[in-house]
C-alpha cells in the first residue's frame, strides 16, 4: 500500500503528502480529531489498486465519513474507483450498522471524482466543511 501514489497534480486533492497509505495509518494510530479511523485497501486483479478511510466518531454513531480515498495513479480511468464506492457502502451496512449517512468531502476542482460519487448515488449537501463541498448518501 505505501507503493501506492496519485499523479503530482492531484496530491492536493487527496493528503498533504505521500505516501497516503502512510497518513492514512498514522491517523487511524492516534485516532485522528477524535474519529476511530479505519483504512480500507482497495483492490483490483489481486493486486492493490487503492485505499480508503471510514471514520466515524462517538458522539455521531449514526454518520460514517470517508476519507482519503484515492486510487493509484496507474490503475485510474479503469472504473476501480466507481467499483470500489458501492463495495465500501456495503461494508458500512454490514459492519456499521448504527450508521445512517455516510458524508465525504471533494476537492471543488476534482470533478472527476465529484463524477463517481454522484454516479455512486452521493448528492451535495450544498453545506462546506475545510473548502470542500460535502457530499452524503442515506443508507436504507
Amino acid at each position: 500500500m505505501l507503493a501506492l501514489r496519485v499523479r503530482p497534480d492531484q496530491l492536493r486533492f487527496v493528503a498533504d503528502f505521500e505516501p497516503i497509505a502512510a497518513l492514512i495509518l498514522a491517523k487511524s494510530h492516534v485516532g485522528a480529531t477524535g474519529f476511530a479511523w479505519r483504512p480500507v485497501a482497495i483492490y483490483h486483479d489481486d493486486r492493490p489498486a487503492g485505499m480508503v478511510v471510514l471514520a466515524t466518531a462517538p458522539v455521531a454513531p449514526d454518520v460514517c465519513w470517508i476519507r482519503h480515498f484515492f486510487i493509484d495513479r496507474d490503475r485510474q480511468g479503469r472504473g476501480i474507483g466507481g467499483a470500489a464506492l458501492p463495495a465500501l457502502l456495503a461494508l458500512v451496512r454490514r459492519e456499521y450498522a448504527s450508521c445512517r449517512r455516510v458524508l465525504l468531502t471533494v476537492h471543488p476542482e476534482n470533478t472527476a471524482a465529484q463524477s463517481v460519487y454522484r454516479r455512486g448515488g452521493f448528492v451535495d449537501t450544498g453545506e462546506v466543511s475545510d473548502g470542500e463541498p460535502v457530499y452524503a448518501i442515506d443508507l436504507n
